[in-house]
């Protein structure tokens, strides 16, 4: 398929990700004690979801981890359902998508995808989501819309990956002059850690150069 380092992409992302909590504003006095006692109920709300989706999550991993299809199946789907706002639920549906695509369901893991751009309040999931999406429809050969989900600012986290992605998209058209110049985009933006850094570098190494 065309996921390449799929894994620490989703390790790279994870790592950017923080969940942001907005802050009640006070506005007089009289107030103060029903704010605190409201905001202290939601902290405890969503320490309990958090909870209960992590306990799902965790099941989750085991049956993955002992590749019981069926039971990591139904287990993302009850996240997905029951604490769709949860990272849990966008971690599942990632690790979901890959399943369906290794099973030859492509259209589960399409939908996967569209799962996570669509519900993740992560930039840097969603974009790791399109770039994952972005390969299922180069095999496709849906080039166009493959590169229309790869518009706009990526996270410096994803970006070499974007523009990676780009690139294979434009090589697959034809367009190998812009496919080098999105491989040497992602060149400059990957770290030297970066284990797609010599896969891009052999992309580029092997178009001709530029006229």
């Amino acid at each position: 398929m065309a996921l390449d380092a799929e894994q620490q992409e989703q390790i790279s992302a994870f790592k950017a990700w923080t969940e942001q909590y907005g802050n009640w504003i006070v506005g007089a006095s009289l107030v103060v004690a029903a704010v605190a006692a409201g905001n202290w109920g939601w902290h405890w709300y969503t320490q309990r979801e958090a909870a209960a989706a992590g306990a799902i999550y965790e099941q989750f991993s085991e049956a993955v981890g002992a590749k019981d299809a069926a039971k990591a199946r139904d287990l993302a789907a009850a996240l997905l359902q029951q604490h769709p706002s949860s990272a849990y639920a966008t971690f599942a549906a990632l690790t979901q998508a890959r399943a369906s695509l290794d099973a030859g369901d492509t259209a589960a893991a399409k939908a996967q995808l569209h799962w996570v751009i669509d519900k993740s309040s992560s930039k840097e999931l969603v974009t790791l989501a399109r770039v994952r999406l972005a390969g299922v429809l180069l095999d496709e050969k849906a080039y166009d819309e493959g590169l229309a989900l790869l518009q706009g600012d990526a996270p410096a986290a994803l970006a070499a990956e974007v523009s990676d992605r780009r690139g294979d998209l434009l090589l697959a058209q034809g367009k190998a002059a812009d496919a080098r110049v999105a491989y040497g985009k992602a060149l400059e933006q990957a770290s030297a850690q970066n284990p797609l850094r010599p896969v891009i570098q052999s992309k580029f190494d092997a178009l001709p150069a530029a006229g």
